[in-house]
């Protein structure tokens, strides 16, 4: 029998997913769909082994555990291994990668099985605030991985269209970025409608990107 805790951990992935793969105007083979959530799962455990490496080695420097330095590292680390693990799944079946907007479905995708890991965890040590837990990180952790691997997505596009190699690593940078913005925001602001106003204006320029990839 599926525990409460795994099922509303992955409720907010799945609903995002199905918003996603909706929009999609050539839907991907389901089994790469599956491949690309679980390669995005399981790069959960290998993300969380080297951010604590990273946070040991920043600790003995004297760097700040939650400063902005530290905050985009992190970041950084989590945006690499999820595009890692959509790399890898991609590089397995190149033929079903031909439009540029799939750079976007599968970067989301892989990100949606990251925060899934992530969420199953959450629900786990919060059993008595279940559903506020679930709905918060709908809204708020779930919603930001989908947005900045989406973001880092459009660049990979981008790059493989124009071929300016460049294109990639500002992806990476801006999707950190946004990373970053929302974590810092989430510690440092009280009333989550700031962090949540900032995610739903990323959202408008990023949904924007989608659609133009959409038309090419």
């Amino acid at each position: 029998m599926i525990s409460l805790p795994l099922l509303l951990g992955l409720l907010p992935s799945f609903a995002w997913l199905f918003f996603y793969l909706k929009e999609d105007p050539h839907p991907e083979p389901k089994r790469l769909i599956l491949e690309t959530f679980i390669a995005g799962a399981v790069s959960t455990f290998i993300v969380l082994g080297v951010q604590m490496t990273f946070n040991g080695w920043a600790i003995d420097r004297g760097i700040v555990q939650y400063g902005i330095i530290s905050f985009f590292v992190l970041s950084a680390i989590e945006e690499i291994f999820k595009f890692g693990a959509a790399r890898l799944v991609i590089d397995k079946h190149p033929y079903d990668f031909d439009e540029p907007v799939d750079a976007m479905i599968y970067l989301i995708v892989a990100a949606l099985g990251f925060a899934a890991v992530e969420n199953i965890a959450a629900a786990s040590k919060s059993t008595e605030l279940l559903f506020e837990t679930t709905t918060l990180r709908f809204i708020g952790a779930t919603l930001l991985h989908t947005l900045s691997s989406g973001l880092l997505g459009y660049y990979w596009a981008r790059e493989i269209i124009t071929r300016r190699k460049y294109l990639l690593y500002v992806g990476f940078a801006l999707a950190a970025t946004l990373h970053t913005g929302f974590n810092y925001l989430i510690l440092n602001y009280e009333p989550v409608v700031v962090p949540t106003t900032f995610l739903m204006v990323a959202a408008l320029f990023i949904l924007y990107d989608f659609e133009k990839l959409k038309r090419q």
